[in-house]
């Protein structure tokens, strides 16, 4: 294998620091993003490194065996996957996906394709760690008893995910790894303070079946920056500082009994611990690049992601349904409802989906797989939603609208079923229906008008006023809304030259004839 054959897709906020580390192991052949800004400052000053904005050309590439992910969270399932079915290996920053099922998904794909996969969980390879676990093994802290994490910071306040999944993977990891068991039991607690239904502070508390307790405490609302891990033994007590110069301190207290009756706390000075002076990142991505060449399980493979995904997920659930609430034993179920939604008797809501605060689900409505449901919407009655369908924020959708497979509503758009309504006539027995078929997408504050149908992936304009059929991939907008293109399925804007159209973001062909859009080539 030669020398250079890793790819890195993502450039930003941690990807900059990935791209250091790669860059110095001399085995970085391409690095990929989609900002263009962003790509041409890095190829000013890395003129040997080969830039693209183009993840498919990434992935056809034969020289790239493996691929590092460092995108936005909410893209690594999509992203490692593809990766993994276009035969390269995989190391994706946590979280490994944002759903144990996606992640069980990963797993079940790599080792069927025999390929590595590898999550990001830093602090495993952290020089402190591996002289913790020592301290462990060796007996130094006597048995475990109660493990806490804080990992606090005022910064970067995410709205694409809260704070839990932003911050708690790499200690969820830790504790699993230290304990060496998955909890029995996950309690959980948070609050969405800034930007409401985005936890940017939560407590999770984990119990094991050898009575350990362990919780978390995570925040990006805190005067100052705190990562500590906390370990009490009940022959010494350690505590893990990543803020600061030493990393490792020992505190060899005690607790004497007085009389054998009254407990006394004993305590004793603080031993530095001497840990050595190595990067983390770099030697998880060393480990990663040993993995790839030899052929070995990663320490924190994809069965180890797994494992914290499920924790996420189990405290997620925890965070929406209560304010201090339990999952004891840990279960899946099959989809996610707030408690502030209300769904009427007989309606049929599939795996995977969720639905938000304050919607509303009326009877005989039928909504497929891991679609997602903003917050104050209606649907129904009598409504069917495909499978993968995102509603957004404020949406209305009455009797007699169908959606299929993958259809988009922008925030505030509405469907009317009554062509001429009056206050004072009964219409009902009027309802004439309205059928979105397969990948369209409706832009914010549009109206759909009863009685006709939207072609497969057309797009139709923000706030347009929709009163006539749309083709499959038009392009329309305004009031009365006009077709003004054609879109890719992609959702890219065509540009035909002798009736003929390529786009050049998903490589899509097609050929225009009387009007109509005859799918010539379709990667995707």
């Amino acid at each position: 294998m030669q020398d250079k054959f890793i790819a890195q897709v993502g450039l930003g906020y941690w990807g900059k620091n990935i791209f250091r580390n790669l860059y110095e192991l001399n085995i970085l052949r391409v690095a990929c993003d989609l900002n263009l800004k962003l790509l041409n400052q890095y190829k000013a000053k890395f003129p040997n490194i080969n830039f693209t904005s183009d993840f498919k050309e990434v992935l056809k590439n034969p020289e790239i065996k493996a691929v590092v992910i460092s995108t936005p969270a909410q893209l690594h399932y999509e992203m490692a996957k593809e990766a993994l079915l276009a035969g390269k290996d995989v190391f994706v920053e946590k979280p490994l996906a944002l759903s144990a099922k996606e992640g069980e998904e990963l797993v079940k794909l790599a080792e069927e394709k025999d390929k590595v996969l590898m999550v990001g969980h830093i602090l495993q390879y952290h020089p402190a760690v591996e002289k913790l676990k020592e301290l462990i093994l060796n007996g130094s802290l006597g048995k475990i008893q109660y493990i806490y994490s804080n990992r606090l910071n005022i910064g970067k306040l995410r709205t694409e995910e809260n704070v839990l999944w932003s911050f708690a993977p790499h200690d969820i990891s830790l504790i699993l790894m230290l304990v060496g068991e998955e909890p029995k039991g996950v309690y959980a607690w948070g609050g969405d303070y800034v930007n409401k239904g985005i936890y940017d502070t939560t407590i999770t508390i984990l119990e094991f079946s050898n009575d350990v307790k362990a919780h978390i405490f995570v925040s990006w609302l805190h005067p100052f920056k705190e990562q500590k891990l906390v370990i009490i033994g009940t022959q010494a007590m350690v505590v893990f500082d990543d803020t600061t110069k030493e990393k490792l301190f020992l505190y060899p207290h005690k607790i004497n009994w007085r009389e054998g009756k009254i407990p006394v706390a004993n305590k004793a000075e603080y031993q530095v611990i001497p840990i050595e002076d190595r990067e983390p990142l770099k030697v998880e991505l060393m480990h990663f690049l040993e993995c790839v060449l030899k052929r070995k399980k990663p320490l924190t493979d994809g069965r180890e992601g797994l494992k914290v995904l499920r924790i996420l997920e189990q405290a997620q659930k925890l965070l929406l349904n209560s304010p201090f609430a339990r999952i004891f034993p840990l279960e899946d179920k099959k989809y996610f409802v707030h408690e502030s939604a209300f769904i009427d008797e007989n309606v049929q809501i599939n795996e995977g989906t969720k639905i938000w605060h304050f919607t509303h689900i009326l009877k005989g409505t039928k909504i497929g797989k891991d679609c997602v449901i903003g917050q104050n919407c209606m649907i129904g009655p009598d409504v069917t939603v495909g499978n993968r369908c995102k509603i957004q924020n404020n949406v209305s959708i009455y009797k007699g609208v169908t959606l299929e497979d993958d259809v988009f509503c922008g925030p505030s758009c509405v469907f009317t079923n009554v062509y001429n309504p009056r206050a004072f006539i009964e219409r009902k027995h009027e309802f004439l229906p309205t059928l979105v078929k397969r990948g369209a997408t409706i832009g914010a504050n549009a109206t759909i008008v009863c009685g006709i149908t939207i072609g497969r992936y057309a797009m139709v304009g923000a706030g347009a006023v929709v009163k006539k059929d749309v083709p499959d991939y038009a392009i329309v907008a305004g009031v009365p809304a006009r077709q003004i293109g054609w879109a890719c399925k992609c959702g890219v804007t065509l540009k035909f030259n002798k009736n003929h159209a390529f786009c050049k973001n998903c490589h899509n062909e097609y050929e225009l004839k009387d009007n109509t859009i005859i799918v010539i080539k379709e990667n995707n």
